[in-house]
């Protein structure tokens, strides 16, 4: 007898439906599983059999065949342990097909019957849900809040395989899991950390604030102690507010990674990502003998922090370029290319010599011109080029450190970056793949950031005293179109175009 349950699976970290059909068929007893199945889909006949027994169920003594469809995907992970086991008590007639029409299932089994839970969940239940095929999906209990966030699917919580058997068989009832996004988003807005507690450093201040308010890339220059490391750990907290789309995008790549904290069903506030030096390409970028998203990936729609910059290997450098131009990361193998969402801000901390004390007001620098001069080398023009503000960060005044009044709140900051971003947003409301004034292309500054003759002048002549490239050029001009924001003015002036140049100047000084 045939049995066919819906299931889905993860591909990079987008979902898709998977059919498991199960045949009983007469002949010696054996357990066969075909539709390119890696090794733990095909170590589930002895979990799923230990599981069917010790749940109370007869597993009966044939040849099974479970085939999963389409076969030319890769099927990974323990999540179909539940829809096999539900197809062979199908197939044995314990279950009516036809209750398995509609009905999606994922979950792996433990062998005394409980239902564990799996990554993915999220991805898998939004494929479900779009296809139009499924109306009701099984998961486990641990996975039925994250899932829950995906509207027009009913998702049942299972804490154990007979649960499952008598819930599809009519014989006990299951409420559905809701979760109240409303209340979620009430949390948006709470971070542990806040640019209150920031003594000083007005100018850098103003400088995140620009970064934030037009998705602009950051690079910090400065003595040991400056609060660069501090600075930076507090600007997702006045990035724009997530959407519930953007929240979607950032929890399905936390799923897929097996990295959704467990009282997290949706991410509703921005990720902040510091990996450490020593990262690895594939650690960055994302990779692997299974193709797994990196830290670009993981700060999607949020931060990634890379503190001592040219500590980091220069090729691990050098394949983010990519992404800080396109948003996305592809990962090709030979048998399949996947790619990964990684639409972030960049953030990089780094000392002005490899003692770090170059420039300071009190302390001898005890580093030679080529040390320094290889030290900056470290660093290409190409990725400098792509991070738009670069900000000398001095050593903060000792009255600003005794000071005990309070600086401006996130909570304020944010308002402002709130207000810049909504005009950026109806500005591109024509262009669905721009967000912000850092992702525009020289066909948008033509048309959105038209200078007068004041202000071209005085690019001009930076341009040309600083040496920079055409790309910086631009990057200028999408500065200025994001301090005009900020001053909630239309069109740019030359007040805009010269605090947008002091963001260039520092890999040219000294």
């Amino acid at each position: 007898m045939l049995a066919k349950v819906w299931s889905a699976a993860v591909s990079g970290v987008d979902g898709l439906l998977v059919q498991v059909e199960v045949d009983l068929a007469l002949g010696l007893p054996g357990f066969s599983t075909v539709g390119l199945a890696e090794g733990a889909v095909r170590e589930s006949k002895d979990r799923v059999k230990a599981s069917i027994k010790n749940s109370g169920y007869e597993f009966p003594a044939r040849k099974i065949t479970v085939n999963l469809a389409p076969a030319a995907v890769k099927k990974e992970g323990s999540g179909y342990d539940l829809p096999i086991a539900v197809g062979i008590l199908a197939a044995s007639g314990l279950i009516d097909n036809n209750e398995l029409d509609r009905v999606g299932m994922v979950g792996e089994l433990s062998l005394d019957g409980l239902v564990r839970p799996v990554p993915g969940v999220l991805s898998m239940v939004q494929a479900a849900a779009s296809s139009g095929r499924i109306d009701r999906f099984l998961v486990p209990a641990e996975n039925a809040a994250e899932a829950a966030v995906v509207r027009d699917i009913e998702i049942i919580a299972l804490k154990r395989l007979d649960q499952a058997v008598e819930y599809l068989v009519g014989r006990s009832e299951l409420e559905s899991t809701r979760v109240d996004l409303e209340e979620l988003f009430k949390q948006r807005g709470t971070y542990p950390v806040d640019f209150s507690e920031v003594k000083g450093q007005e100018h850098v201040k103003r400088a995140f604030e620009v970064a934030a308010a037009g998705g602009h890339n950051l690079l910090l220059s400065g003595v040991p102690g400056t609060g660069k490391t501090m600075m930076a750990r507090r600007l997702p907290t006045i990035l724009p507010d997530l959407g519930l789309d953007e929240a979607l995008e950032t929890t399905r790549i936390y799923s897929t990674c097996d990295r959704l904290p467990k009282d997290t069903p949706l991410m509703v506030t921005r990720p902040f990502r510091a990996p450490h030096h020593t990262i690895s390409d594939a650690g960055l970028i994302g990779g692997g003998q299974v193709p797994r998203p990196g830290e670009v990936s993981l700060a999607h729609n949020g931060v990634l922090f890379l503190d001592e910059l040219p500590e980091f290997r220069k090729n691990v450098l050098e394949v983010m370029r990519q992404p800080l131009e396109d948003g996305h990361v592809t990962i090709a193998r030979a048998v399949t290319s996947l790619r990964f969402p990684a639409r972030f801000m960049l953030v990089a901390a780094m000392n002005p010599c490899p003692c770090g004390l170059w420039g300071h007001p009190t302390k001898e620098c005890t580093c030679t011109a080529v040390q320094i001069q290889r030290y900056r080398s470290r660093l290409s023009g190409p990725l400098l080029d792509r991070i738009d503000l670069h900000v000398e960060v001095p050593p903060v005044r000792v009255e600003d450190i005794d000071s005990v009044e309070p600086g401006e709140s996130s909570a304020v900051i944010r308002d402002r970056v709130n207000a810049a971003r909504r005009k950026q947003v109806l500005r591109f409301s024509e262009n669905p793949t721009v967000f912000c004034n850092a992702q525009m292309g020289s066909k948008l500054i033509g048309k959105y950031c038209p200078l007068d003759e004041a202000s071209t002048r005085l690019l001009h002549q930076a341009i040309e005293r600083l040496g920079l490239s055409a790309r910086a050029y631009h990057r200028i001009i999408k500065i200025a179109r994001t301090v005009a924001d900020l001053e909630g003015v239309e069109q740019i002036t030359s007040s805009h175009v010269a605090e947008a140049i002091q963001y260039r100047r520092m890999q040219h000084d000294g």
